[in-house]
């Protein structure tokens, strides 16, 4: 019986030291966004329900994530492609957008938000109507970190009647 203990709290000790050694390979930056998304889930556990809105800007060129309160004046956290990639050409791929997700989602979970609504926005107006490829990776992987997704809204600017295209009347010579 006191074999049976003694394994039961040899184990647990285990289970902890493997906790804290993530948290440590976590801090000094060697883990995958993943699982640091996963620590922080393990380590902040939320008492309530706090609401946030992501704002994802999503061209060819660059995905931008800001979450903000639900009025949209206090900023919590902003990602973007470029922050996580090293090559200009990499900014607008699905994978830099999901690394920009994980680290949005990674530093609102510690703030507490739980639950979020997300705005996707193109680059609308003169240019394109429909956003990026990482407006769908983005989506993917903050509903992987664990928020709750109240309403996903197309917020792309689009012009009912609009000021004159550039390029002139011949177009652009190139």
């Amino acid at each position: 019986m006191a074999k049976a203990t003694a394994a039961k709290q040899s184990t647990g000790t285990a289970k902890k030291l493997q906790k804290s050694e993530k948290n440590e390979m976590v801090k000094k930056g060697e883990l995958s966004y993943e699982a640091e998304v996963a620590a922080v889930q393990e380590k902040a556990k939320p008492k309530g329900t706090r609401w946030g809105v992501a704002h994802i800007f999503s061209s060819k060129n660059n995905t931008i994530i800001t979450l903000t309160d639900l009025s949209g004046a206090e900023t919590i956290a902003v990602g973007s492609g470029g922050m996580v990639v090293e090559a200009d050409h990499e900014e607008g791929s699905p994978f830099a957008a999901t690394q920009a997700a994980y680290r949005v989602s990674s530093i609102a979970l510690e703030k507490g938000i739980t639950h979020i609504n997300i705005k996707i926005r193109a680059p609308g107006g003169h240019g394109s109507k429909t956003p990026g490829h990482g407006a769908q990776a983005v989506v993917r992987a903050l509903a992987r970190s664990g928020f709750r997704i109240g309403a996903i809204e197309d917020v792309t600017p689009i012009p009912t009647d609009t000021t004159k295209r550039p390029g002139g009347r011949r177009g652009r010579r190139v």
